[in-house]
């Protein structure tokens, strides 16, 4: 993305624009921080937005109150797969982010897999399980440690790393209390590390690699969000062409699922091969001061206000009137 190209966008040309926030999803929190920070950065730069709470307003209120534009800051079920997406494109109001199908599938972590793996993709093994019994047989087959979580939550939300089967039915009953669907999958140790995305189609470009050291390899929510005790490094100080292969495998994955505007994907390298493995991909990333997306921007030259306001300009709809 451009900065010059960003400096000359037009602000009052985006017209009365909605940052959607809050949302009914188990990181409602999260998401009002996001949308806090993208509604005072769209506001610096002239754009005419307002705060709008999906929980709290109805859909329709949009588009009769003349809404041209809408910034999706709302994470998770409710706001990141498909389906205010969809509201969206039937009012014909667009929206920031992947459209309809890509955003329903990324949140979905087995469907993502399935697809990642049918075009070559690395990504760790996995089991989806429907019991206690299944999740002790699953820690069998994929070894010792072993990820327990639910296929649609994002934040690290019900997950839990397992280290010997006694662990297995808590981990299962508390991935199972947020969604029927729950997964095990094989843990890749070695560096954590995220990548963004910015673009749609050709024009689509990954950006700087950030390499995350949390607390004793505990990247949890408290972490992710709440403490400064995680160290982010951008550069990502990775060896020589391992930020390159990354950004090349992201920019695949993202393209694969029909991804457009923006996501961020993340990987873990293992230490041993130095291969990288695809976690999952998230359409609409967090945009508080402790999210990965505007920091890998500033490293190449975009920042916070300008970051939003090429993301709002890059709005769109899967099926334009």
């Amino acid at each position: 993305m451009n900065t010059k190209d960003v400096k000359t966008m037009d602000a009052k040309a985006m017209g009365k624009v909605a940052v959607l926030m809050g949302g009914r999803s188990a990181e409602r929190e999260v998401s009002m921080m996001s949308g806090t920070g993208v509604l005072a950065a769209l506001k610096s730069r002239g754009v005419d937005a307002h705060a709008f709470d999906p929980a709290e307003r109805d859909l329709g209120e949009l588009k009769r109150e003349g809404f041209q534009r809408c910034f999706i800051a709302l994470h998770g079920r409710f706001g990141e797969d498909g389906t205010v997406q969809g509201a969206l494109e039937l009012l014909g109001i667009p929206y920031t982010g992947p459209g309809v199908m890509a955003s329903a599938v990324a949140m979905d972590k087995l469907m993502t897999k399935r697809i990642w793996i049918a075009e070559g993709l690395s990504t760790p093994a996995w089991r989806q399980v429907h019991s206690a019994d299944e999740t002790r047989a699953a820690f069998k087959a994929l070894g010792s440690p072993m990820i327990v979580k639910p296929v649609r939550e994002g934040s690290t939300i019900g997950l839990s790393k397992v280290v010997n089967e006694a662990q297995c039915a808590a981990a299962y009953e508390l991935a199972a209390k947020l969604d029927p669907l729950v997964m095990c999958e094989q843990f890749i140790a070695g560096d954590e590390v995220t990548c963004p995305v910015l673009g749609t189609g050709a024009a689509a470009r990954a950006m700087p690699v950030i390499r995350i050291v949390a607390p004793d390899g505990n990247y949890d929510y408290q972490n992710k969000y709440f403490t400064d005790d995680t160290k982010y490094l951008v550069p990502c100080g990775l060896p020589e062409g391992e930020e390159v292969a990354i950004q090349a495998l992201v920019l695949k994955a993202y393209l694969t699922l029909d991804c457009r505007g923006w996501s961020r994907a993340d990987v873990m390298i293992d230490a041993k091969t130095r291969k990288p493995y695809l976690l999952e991909i998230n359409t609409s990333p967090g945009m508080t001061g402790h999210s990965l997306v505007p920091m890998s921007a500033r490293a190449a030259g975009l920042s916070y206000e300008d970051l939003c306001l090429a993301l709002l300009a890059s709005a769109s709809l899967d099926h334009a009137a």
